[in-house]
């Protein structure tokens, strides 16, 4: 069977147009640019309290804003990478480069955001600092959660609106653009931790034992660390390649096998090769009386076809 694959050109755009290309980026990247916003305010606000109140779960908290501002940089950056259009290099394009960031996040979150939470919790653990009043650590506390909910809410509506009928975990497994479930962990794992940072500073002062707040900065660091984990384990399925779902596949299968002229479907494979691309590999067998020419002209048809059905089909 011919192999075709399709590329992208160089197109000049107007000035306008290129204003309208920014403003379609930003909506695609809507889910970053609003974490990325809460983020960078929420790290500012916490590491002021943590410098005023001499706080450990706000300074791990202050940390832990930092990561995920940086993460979502190297997504958009990873994102603006991957758009590149095929070349003689990677004749099937750099969509796998927004893969290769996804995995640099969960690193980032383990190794930094995990690691600093732990060891500062430790260290105010076992050498804790003399209490101060919290007052200002429950209203940075509160604006974080607010700034926080509403990057969450963005997220989870972005997500809701591409799930299919699954539950949500399996939805996740099942997705393939890092650059929405990221930003679902980061922004859950935040609010779990906005919470045991609460938690610390109210027991730490309730019971009169600042060692309290050194346990809650340990244990925000084990939540970003089971967080971490996960996304290294999502980001190294994208990374190794992925198939496209068991509809896409079947819908695949079912269009090739319902040709006059295919006597058999052997397989079909297929593999993401970005979030919107899927190379698919097809078998089959084809009628013994079918000529060379013919045959072209039906695949090139069956071709369109296919790409019709399932528009993600970059290369056949």
């Amino acid at each position: 069977m011919k192999t075709g694959m399709r590329t992208g050109g160089a197109i000049s755009l107007p000035l306008h147009c290129g204003h309208m290309a920014a403003l379609s980026y930003v909506r695609e990247n809507l889910v970053l640019f609003g974490a990325l916003a809460a983020n960078l305010g929420i790290a500012i606000a916490k590491f002021v309290a943590a410098s005023i109140t001499g706080s450990s779960s706000m300074l791990s908290e202050g940390f832990h804003s930092v990561v995920d501002s940086l993460n979502q940089v190297l997504l958009l950056y990873g994102g603006h990478r991957a758009n590149r259009p095929p070349d003689h290099q990677h004749p099937f394009g750099y969509g796998r480069e927004l893969y290769f960031w996804a995995f640099v996040v969960a690193i980032l979150i383990f190794a930094v955001g995990a690691g600093i939470s732990i060891y500062e919790g430790y260290v105010h653990y076992t050498s804790p600092e003399e209490l101060t009043d919290p007052t200002i650590n429950y209203v940075v506390l509160g604006v974080a959660a607010l700034m926080e909910g509403t990057s969450w809410t963005i997220a989870v509506r972005e997500f809701a609106s591409s799930k299919g009928e699954g539950s949500w975990w399996e939805e996740i497994k099942r997705s393939k653009d890092p650059s929405v479930f990221v930003v679902l962990f980061e922004d859950s794992a935040a609010l779990a931790g906005l919470l045991v940072a609460a938690l610390g500073v109210w027991a730490s002062h309730a019971f009169n034992m600042p060692e309290l707040d050194g346990v809650a900065s340990m244990v925000i660091g084990v939540i970003l660390a089971a967080v971490a984990i996960t996304l290294a384990r999502e980001a190294k399925g994208l990374l190794i390649g992925e198939g496209a779902d068991a509809a896409r596949i079947e819908t695949i299968r079912s269009i090739v096998d319902r040709q006059a002229w295919v006597t058999a479907v052997n397989h079909v494979r297929t593999v993401h090769s970005s979030p919107e691309q899927v190379f698919v590999a097809i078998s089959a067998d084809l009628a013994d009386d079918l000529r060379m020419g013919e045959g072209e002209r039906l695949i090139e048809e069956l071709e369109d076809e296919l790409r019709a059905a399932v528009p993600e089909l970059s290369s056949i």
